[in-house]
């Protein structure tokens, strides 16, 4: 699985369900130079704590857009599925009210180039033959914290039965915001409206001091 941090997010172009409609050529390059994204996969449509999930960006998306920040998501599943699931209602297992892009990783792709597909793709044993796989050829819960220029600063991968804290990406972009306008650096168990740290030797004994 590769490390992506202070790399450049992998490009594509791929079909997505952006607010209920299924647009082509979706692509994260829409957001350079104007916001930061959180781009997060999530294994299959219709199951089980994936909806939990999106509903849970849903719920803080207010939250990442005051922070000019744009929340995108991500599955193997296929264009139709995703709007599919968008159709149900919440109290029926579905995502419907869910507005933020969908992107369909159909061809595993995506996944792929970020590290996060489970399972494993075999080439057949003859020149031509098709690719089989070991395992389904699914995306764990990864999520990426890109900045304006395109570049991941956070990454973080959950095996999938282990739901994300949707509180913990927003400390990330505070986090990275901070330093970003400050030039200070974050200490552990920092969160929005507490002081940083400058990257010194003066720097952090000031902070260990004050915070003993």
């Amino acid at each position: 699985m590769p490390i992506l941090v202070g790399k450049s997010a992998p490009a594509f172009n791929a079909n997505a369900v952006v607010n209920g409609e299924v647009v082509n050529d979706f692509s994260l390059t829409r957001y350079l130079d104007k916001k930061h994204v959180v781009f997060f996969f999530y294994p299959k449509d219709f199951t089980f704590v994936c909806p939990s999930e999106l509903h849970a960006f849903q719920a803080a998306l207010p939250e990442f857009e005051s922070r000019n920040t744009a929340v995108v998501a991500c599955s193997t599943d296929t264009e139709q599925s995703h709007w599919g699931w968008l159709q149900v209602p919440k109290e029926h297992g579905g995502i419907k009210g869910v507005t933020y892009p969908i992107v369909a990783d159909t061809n595993k792709t995506i996944s792929s180039a970020y590290g996060v597909l489970a399972g494993e793709l075999i080439a057949g044993a003859r020149p031509g033959d098709p690719f089989t796989a070991t395992g389904d050829l699914i995306a764990y819960r990864g999520l990426f914290l890109i900045d304006q220029k395109g570049i991941v600063r956070h990454q973080l991968v959950n095996d999938l039965p282990l739901g994300r804290n949707i509180d913990e990406a927003l400390r990330m972009v505070d986090s990275l915001q901070f330093f970003e306008k400050h030039g200070e650096v974050c200490p552990a168990n920092w969160s929005r409206g507490k002081k940083g740290m400058k990257a010194t030797n003066a720097g952090v004994a000031e902070y260990l001091a004050k915070s003993a």
